[in-house]
């Protein structure tokens, strides 16, 4: 590593939208699941300023081998609302990526295709069956 970890230079170049900038010094010292807590939050916010910055197609190189990153694909697929890339990934066995279609499909008022996504991709996975299933509300 090089120099210290400046929190405040970082969070004043993701303010002003310098993505490159703030994402160059928080990956630096950003490290997943480590045991400093520090770091497993700076790896966090690494994977939110690539969704911010539009890097989706690097935050789903790094969704293939890392939790904290699949799950903030996912979270962002879901929160807009892009239904047919949550199936893909959930064809693919990402379980969150199911839950969070069957959500945005029910969410829609589809309750057939939400209970049909699940019969289509995991008709075995109770959670997502129960989700599927469940009264509108």
């Amino acid at each position: 590593m090089g120099a210290a970890y400046d929190h405040s230079l970082a969070e004043a170049a993701a303010e002003r939208g310098d993505w490159a900038t703030a994402i160059a010094m928080v990956s630096e010292f950003s490290e997943s699941y480590s045991s400093d807590h520090n770091r497993h939050s700076l790896h966090l916010w690494h994977m939110d300023l690539l969704v911010k910055a539009g890097l989706l197609a690097e935050l789903a190189e790094l969704a293939r081998t890392d939790t904290p990153a699949r799950r903030r694909l996912d979270r962002f697929l879901f929160e807009d609302g892009r239904d047919g890339e949550l199936r893909q990934r959930a064809e693919h066995g990402d379980k969150l990526a199911l839950y969070y279609l069957v959500r945005l499909l029910r969410g829609r008022g589809e309750q057939t295709a939400a209970r049909q996504a699940v019969a289509d991709i995991n008709p075995a996975d109770t959670y997502a069956v129960e989700l599927a299933n469940q009264d509108p509300g």
